[in-house]
């Protein structure tokens, strides 16, 4: 009676709802019953459909195609940025040091399940708490779209993040197109590759190109743009979006 009630359950759930759903059951049915056939088919059971719904089958691959224009969706001023950087931000600070100090108002950043955090050489990888949670929901609604168009999962690049007065000193020596007066400053902006991805599981076999990956990135963008969660820039140049928190 028991048996027949579960592979109903099998049919409508995901595999970790059967899983708990089936682990849960045995355990109830271990301390009533004394049955120890039917104890023994209801343990196969579960050996055997939880391993078959470990893998989900993906359908086939949907068309990825953003239907706009980089450079004119992604558009916003240095003034737009500045504004919203120095109404959220930290004030700027002029060296590694200092920012040690300023660093205890924000939040570090680091690689992990939505973003990797490339090795940073003129950036801290500190951002307000507010520009902390645009970035994982740009990595979460990022992979979201990818699952969505049954799509291969990856995470996107985090390149450049808070930035002190030195660090954008040295940076203008070998990038002359680098702002003194640069949003990077107020720990609110960072910058996202649109060139470079980490693909998450390698053994899977379906690869999306760089260009489809960057349709994906700018659907993301445009949500949260039209939400008025953030500023955005389409960096030709740098191969980045350059991306300032809101609110």
């Amino acid at each position: 009676m028991h048996v027949p009630n579960i592979f109903i359950y099998v049919k409508a759930k995901t595999y970790k709802e059967i899983s708990l759903f089936l682990c849960h059951k045995l355990c109830l049915f271990m301390k009533t019953t004394s049955n120890i056939p039917l104890l023994f088919i209801l343990i196969c059971t579960v050996l055997i459909v939880i391993p078959s719904c470990q893998k989900e089958k993906r359908g086939e691959l949907k068309r990825i195609w953003y239907n706009g224009s980089y450079n004119r969706d992604f558009n916003d001023l240095n003034e737009l940025h500045l504004t919203a950087a120095k109404k959220l931000g930290i004030e700027p600070v002029s060296s590694r040091e200092e920012a040690e100090h300023a660093s205890k108002k924000m939040k570090e950043i680091k690689t992990g399940k939505y973003y990797e955090v490339e090795k940073l050489t003129h950036s801290i990888p500190y951002l307000v708490p507010e520009a902390a949670k645009l970035l994982e929901d740009i990595g979460k609604n990022f992979q979201d779209t990818l699952y969505n168009h049954n799509a291969s999962l990856y995470k996107v690049k985090v390149t450049s993040v808070t930035r002190t007065v030195d660090d954008i000193k040295g940076l203008r020596k070998t990038n002359i197109n680098s702002s003194e007066n640069s949003a990077h400053l107020f720990g609110t902006t960072f910058d996202i590759s649109w060139v470079r991805y980490t693909k998450i599981d390698e053994k899977d076999t379906l690869d999306i190109d760089s260009e489809r990956l960057k349709m994906v990135l700018a659907m993301v963008l445009r949500d949260l743009q039209k939400e008025e969660r953030c500023y955005v820039k389409h960096e030709r140049k740098q191969g980045c979006f350059h991306i300032t928190v809101r609110k």
